[in-house]
């Protein structure tokens, strides 16, 4: 084994091993905090630039890319469960919802920034591009690891575990996901960027849709079908904007 892939290979088996148990502990609500921890600790060790990390500003139009993924997705895939009469929100609280959804969106930032993206998409990345790999190997095997390490709260009784059929799809979705916020974090540089994505994806997705086996705002019941991350809709719409992207990466280095 190459000696400088020891501290990723153990940096996410010890994330994936310290979620798993407070996941099957009662503990989900807090699983992904450890990652703070792993991620300081091994950042400290390589002694990483904050460069390296991706803690720098992005350009301007990344953060509009970033903004817009979410909001286009997410409503087109609304509009799509509209069209086929899969919505209900004869029972929803507008004004509650707005509120969840601005509150997830703007606070989400700072949460995913320490957890789940400064630990992939930050201190992984950064030790994974010093352990000499190319950007294709860095950008596919983040975005396998962050599927893997949700396996847990996905499959466990968690409160936010889905029913076993929507498992399959739900980790094509967050492989693609990951795939996506990888790419915002390679055209940009910047993990900030990926970051408020993931925050905005968050903070739309799961009032409006729900999460596990609660339905969300739109009252959207048919989630194997139009839920974004569990449904063939979401799978279809993220496949498109991963391909996008990687097309748009692809041209910005020729």
């Amino acid at each position: 084994m190459n000696k400088k892939m020891q501290p990723a290979i153990a940096g996410v088996v010890a994330a994936i091993a310290i979620t798993t148990t407070m996941d099957a502990t009662g503990y989900s609500i807090f699983s992904s905090l450890p990652l703070f921890p792993l991620t300081a600790l091994f950042w400290y060790l390589q002694k990483f630039s904050r460069t390296e990390i991706g803690l720098v500003w992005g350009p301007p139009y990344a953060y509009g890319l970033a903004i817009a993924y979410p909001v286009v997705v997410l409503g087109i895939i609304g509009l799509a469960a509209f069209t086929a009469g899969a919505v209900d929100t004869s029972e929803t609280d507008w004004n509650k919802t707005v509120l969840n959804m601005a509150l997830m969106s703007s606070t989400g930032v700072v949460m995913v920034m320490i957890t789940e993206e400064g630990f992939f998409r930050g201190w992984l990345w950064a030790a994974l591009k010093r352990a000499g790999k190319s950007d294709t190997y860095v950008l596919v095997w983040t975005s396998l690891a962050f599927t893997v390490w949700h396996v847990s709260a996905i499959s466990l009784d968690t409160g936010f575990d889905v029913p076993a059929n929507e498992i399959p799809i739900y980790l094509v979705n967050a492989t693609l996901l990951g795939l996506i916020w990888g790419l915002l974090r390679q055209i940009s540089g910047s993990v900030v960027v990926a970051a408020v994505c993931h925050a905005v994806w968050n903070g739309i997705d799961y009032p409006l849709y729900g999460f596990g086996e609660r339905v969300g705002a739109l009252g959207i019941e048919q989630t194997h079908i139009y839920g974004p991350e569990v449904g063939v809709v979401g799978v279809g719409v993220n496949l498109a904007v991963a391909a996008a992207l990687f097309y748009k990466l692809s041209w910005n280095r020729k």
